[in-house]
């Protein structure tokens, strides 16, 4: 299979329904952000991270491909047949349960802090900006384009990224610069 179609040539791309649309239509930038926001997390990765924040973050690329394909399928068939390609509620449980997890060894959050820190730290807060970006991109495809699920488990991805970023910081005793 060659990695180019030419399909795409006259700036033109298919949703999971065939349905052609421009590559700047808002469904089309919402994964691209979801893409984007993935391809980020595997920047952190390459950084260096804890075997822990790194299967972390692993768990979380596999999901927003998921969230991609979800969004990627306005009429929602996909996830119908593809058990891998559906997030669901329990996957946000599981985002919280591991900033609980997290948050149990970080000092009491006090005042913003500035993004930053080792290069694992400050790759995942870029992360949360670039997922903060994502979620604003979903949210515009307006609330019934879109599984709830999906604007929930994005929000909750950039808060785990946050507390992933000051976890990572904190193991290699790097000071948080407040605001």
């Amino acid at each position: 299979m060659k990695i180019y179609t030419k399909t795409g040539d006259t700036g033109e791309t298919s949703l999971f329904d065939g349905t052609r649309v421009s590559k700047t239509h808002p469904r089309v930038a919402a994964y691209g952000e979801v893409d984007e926001l993935q391809a980020s997390i595997g920047m952190a990765r390459a950084a260096g991270l804890p075997d822990d924040l790194d299967t972390m973050c692993v768990t979380m690329q596999r999901d927003l491909f998921a969230v991609g394909a979800q969004l990627a399928d306005p009429r929602h068939r996909i996830a119908d047949r593809v058990e891998k390609a559906h997030v669901h509620e329990a996957h946000i449980a599981q985002l919280e349960r591991w900033i609980d997890v997290l948050d149990t060894e970080l000092p009491p959050l006090r005042r913003f802090i500035l993004s930053g820190g080792g290069p694992a730290g400050a790759a995942l807060h870029l992360a949360r900006a670039i997922c903060r970006r994502a979620e604003r991109a979903v949210l515009l495809l307006g609330p019934d384009a879109v599984d709830p699920v999906i604007q929930v488990y994005l929000n909750r991805v950039s808060d785990l990224l946050f507390t992933m970023a000051r976890a990572a910081n904190h193991r290699r005793g790097v000071t948080e610069t407040e605001w």
